[in-house]
């Protein structure tokens, strides 16, 4: 994934270069990933009936169970974005240091999952444009999104990458090798 980023990071600097000389940019080089059909809902749908058969689909939304917690999907292909949604808490009674606390978490160790506070529930959110949502990108939403409602009140983790000598990663890798495993076929 790296090497991906890095890759094209050279890419659109060689294009701006390019441009800048008046010649033509060389193209961006094929992977894995750009193979990947885009996100849509019916695909995003299978994936998550993948991982959990018994999830339920309404309207824009897809509810799911992942270890014993709820989680809630939505989708808005005419807006091209994905929503995955893990509610924690009333938001009722945060006190001032416990949201100071959730913003340091969303800035260093909530990763790409969020806390966020909307209709008086404090909820772990990972939110993501839906054509360009790679399978893998989508079940790391769903655990993140997982563990920072699991590790609210304690490291407000995302989970997914931890600094130190830590259990989390090793929590982490079981998970994500588990849903992939559930989705090998999709």
């Amino acid at each position: 994934m790296l090497r991906l980023l890095l890759a094209l990071i050279l890419v659109a600097f060689t294009a701006v270069f390019a441009v800048a000389q008046d010649t033509e940019a060389p193209k961006a080089p094929e992977s894995q990933e750009a193979l990947e059909p885009p996100m849509t809902m019916l695909r995003m749908a299978q994936i998550i009936r993948a991982i959990d058969p018994e999830a339920q689909a309404a309207g824009n939304s897809i509810q799911l169970v992942i270890d014993d917690i709820p989680l809630i999907v939505i989708a808005d292909p005419t807006a091209n974005r994905m929503r995955a949604m893990v509610p924690i808490r009333s938001a009722d009674g945060l006190s001032a240091d416990e949201m100071m606390r959730l913003m340091q978490a969303n800035f260093d160790t909530a990763l790409d999952a969020r806390y966020a506070v909307a209709q008086g529930r404090l909820w772990g959110v990972f939110i993501h444009p839906l054509s360009s949502l790679q399978k893998d990108q989508l079940l790391s939403a769903l655990i993140q999104t997982i563990n920072v409602a699991r590790t609210y009140g304690q490291t407000y983790s995302g989970g997914a990458v931890t600094f130190g000598g830590g259990d989390s990663n090793g929590i982490y890798k079981e998970l994500l090798d588990e849903l992939l495993k559930k989705g090998e076929d999709i």
